[in-house]
């Protein structure tokens, strides 16, 4: 999928392991990382060999926000050149939500402003007991509805306590995190991919189409308009997955109490 300079990409099986790379200034964002992580999740799209995604920081962050030291000649651009640089960071966010796999992320450290944003448009956050994050664009002058996280926020914790947190710019941290249901586990900082690896093995049993037509649902149902638009994708999902020879092998596994083999493609 090409050479990183800000990523490391190490695919496990059916797994990419994405790590942001860029320790020495706690995983900033720079226009490169933003180049690289939005080519990594675009490309997901037609990747039909990774499964599931897992993204993290390496050092002592997930992901610190932008990097304010890395603008170079910014202060020449008009606004056209800050729309389409403000849009290059969004598209990240989108593209991970509309690639197929899940993304599991694992946050630990700082995940502030963009880094945040990341964590939020994750599918699984897994986080570590240093973590804290914050919205920090409204501490810097800026508005802290940015990348994604004015649409993420409220529909993880609510809207009181989304509104909290945007704008006061404050830091949730591991326990309040877990307790509002912003993160699904919380662990030591070392323990990280430890906690993810039954979660990755069980979403690893289930059929390749059904694990992605799940995602997509999940999403859809977010902003469904009611529940009969939310019950039309499930039914549509559900036959297309039914048509393929996954059902089958899956119904088989389950009579014979084994792991389904989905490599088989023998018709139910």
């Amino acid at each position: 999928m090409g050479d990183w300079q800000t990523l490391a990409v190490e695919r496990r099986g059916e797994v990419d392991w994405v790590t942001m790379n860029r320790p020495d200034r706690l995983n900033a964002l720079d226009d490169t990382l933003v180049e690289e992580l939005s080519r990594y999740f675009g490309d997901l799209a037609t990747n039909r060999d990774v499964r599931i995604v897992v993204l993290k920081g390496a050092g002592r962050a997930f992901c610190a926000g932008l990097d304010l030291q890395a603008g170079g000649n910014r202060h020449d651009w008009d606004t056209i050149d800050r729309l389409r640089h403000q849009r290059s960071i969004a598209e990240i966010v989108m593209r991970m939500r509309y690639a197929p796999q899940p993304i599991v992320s694992l946050v630990h450290g700082p995940a502030c402003g963009g880094g945040f944003a990341m964590a939020l448009a994750s599918d699984i956050r897994i986080a570590g007991e240093s973590v804290r994050m914050n919205a920090a664009f409204v501490r810097l002058g800026l508005s802290a509805c940015d990348i994604g996280v004015s649409y993420f926020l409220p529909r993880l914790v609510g809207a009181s306590l989304a509104a909290e947190l945007m704008l006061t710019g404050d830091f949730i941290h591991a326990e309040r995190a877990l307790a509002c249901g912003l993160v699904s586990r919380v662990v030591p900082d070392d323990q990280m991919e430890a906690a993810a690896a039954p979660l990755i093995d069980q979403m690893l049993t289930t059929s390749p189409l059904g694990l992605r037509l799940t995602k997509e649902a999940l999403r859809m149902s977010l902003d469904a308009p009611s529940l009969e638009s939310a019950i039309a994708m499930e039914d549509r999902n559900q036959i297309l997955a039914a048509t393929s020879p996954d059902f089958g092998e899956g119904v088989r596994a389950f009579f014979e109490k084994r792991r389904p083999d989905y490599s088989r493609k023998v018709p139910a």
